[in-house]
């Protein structure tokens, strides 16, 4: 059994190399920023002081962490980081990306993610009673122009209010579900490792239906097991003894999708309303995280996460 007291010693931020390992995500690319080293040098000690707790409590000596947030918060590269500041501790951590286990391939579920909109909204507007022919006509022709999801929208057609709302009801029916995602299978993973599994089969999702495919993973030498994830604070899952939230407010997630557009060109409507779904489902869960960091790399309790969110 691993002597528990290394992780109550005195910590300094070791030197990091150009290259860590990280995540398990097929294709996946991890940039370290100082930005992303200061927000990993800020948790890692608040870190350890709940870890040794949560080590002790397990028969296996062994926890599971949650790093989640939404998008371009540094999910990857602060789990990353995370989990090579343990293992250079002498605490065997393994990082795994949530973004493997939805049921569909990327571009397969973004095509779902856009026909649930659509189908619940064209149901909103039958259920209005204002779905004619010429209604219908009119909305394909926005699907076409992938328009539909445009609130100005509303202005020139005053039905699409109704289609929108309807839309949009129906695809946060669907967005970090278990329609979308196999959380069985992750709260699975987490429950075998917790027990002392030897080894662990995890899956691999490519962006192809042919890059599919799973890898025995030996976890002998692993007390850490750091899920990387949008989701990884979902109430879907059981198991994760650790959830951390990287925050972003609505501000700083719509300046960071502007910075790193290489053509110009602003997000989809119907993406930023994916991104503001996800947002809201972010903010439901926060109070169940152990560990909440702003944007800007500092750690604020639930109450300061609140006011902090409240005031965008």
């Amino acid at each position: 059994m691993m002597d528990l007291t290394i992780l109550r010693q005195p910590w300094s931020a070791p030197a990091i190399p150009e290259n860590i390992p990280h995540g398990d995500m097929p294709g996946d690319k991890v940039v370290i920023s100082e930005g992303h080293i200061a927000k990993a040098n800020t948790v890692f000690p608040v870190l350890l002081e709940q870890l040794a707790s949560v080590l002790a409590g397990n028969p296996a000596q062994r926890a599971v962490i949650a790093v989640c947030g939404g998008s371009g918060v540094g999910k990857s590269e602060t789990a990353s980081l995370l989990s090579y500041y343990l293992n250079q501790m002498g605490v065997g951590s393994y990082t795994m990306s949530g973004d493997n286990y939805p049921h569909r391939i990327p571009r397969d579920n973004d095509a779902e993610r856009l026909r649930v909109f659509r189908a619940g909204g064209l149901r909103g507007l039958v259920a209005a009673g204002c779905c004619t022919q010429e209604i219908c006509q009119t909305l394909r022709a926005l699907w076409e122009a992938d328009t539909d999801a445009e609130p100005e929208k509303v202005l020139e057609y005053p039905w699409l209010a109704v289609y929108q709302k309807a839309g949009r009801r129906s695809l946060n029916g669907y967005l970090g579900t278990t329609n979308e995602i196999d959380f069985d299978e992750v709260s699975g993973i987490i429950a075998r490792f917790k027990q002392g599994a030897d080894t662990l089969m995890l899956k691999r999702m490519g962006r192809e239906t042919t890059v599919l495919w799973y890898d025995e993973v030996d976890v002998r030498d692993t007390q850490v097991l750091i899920i990387e994830w949008t989701h990884g604070n979902s109430d879907f899952i059981e198991g994760v003894d650790i959830p951390i939230l990287l925050n972003s407010t609505p501000a700083e997630t719509l300046a960071h999708r502007r910075a790193r557009n290489r053509d110009g060109k602003p997000d989809s409507a119907f993406i930023t309303m994916v991104l503001d779904l996800e947002q809201k489902k972010l903010e439901a869960q926060a109070h169940k995280a152990k560990i909440i960091l702003s944007k800007s790399g500092e750690l604020l309790t639930y109450s300061a996460y609140r006011r902090l969110m409240a005031a965008e």
